[in-house]
């Protein structure tokens, strides 16, 4: 076995619109990691998480994006803030990367046959 195939466990993404911090910079860029089962058990034990099911999403998302523009922490309070496009972008790329375990799609050349794999592009990303 060797590394021709290494796991990639981390994806850039690019926030439709962005979350406005609250000194009215606007944060777009960031970096988002595989969820493990340890993500999902810490979620599910967080007391907001128990209290309203609801904001399991944005305690799954603090725990896996681990970079956000210049945000030195993405916590769930933070992701309050998203618009609501963003939190949208969000759950697809989490779910996207999560179960297909990557963010890459495979085609074939319409001119040779050539197979290849183009990174797949979500709504508000050029």
């Amino acid at each position: 076995m060797g590394s021709e195939n290494p796991i990639r466990t981390e994806f850039n993404f690019i926030l439709p619109r962005g979350l406005v911090d609250a000194q009215g910079a606007v944060h777009r860029q960031g970096v988002m990691r595989l969820a493990t089962a340890r993500d999902e058990i810490m979620a599910q034990k967080d007391s907001r998480v128990q209290q309203d099911p609801a904001y399991e999403v944005l305690v799954m998302l603090s725990r896996v994006i681990s970079r956000l523009g210049n945000l030195s922490s993405v916590t769930p309070e933070l992701l309050e803030e998203l618009f609501t496009r963003d939190l949208a972008y969000l759950r697809e790329f989490y779910n996207r990367i999560n179960q297909q375990g990557n963010a890459y799609i495979p085609v074939q050349c319409p001119q040779c046959s050539n197979p290849f794999s183009v990174e797949l592009s979500l709504s508000g990303e050029s």
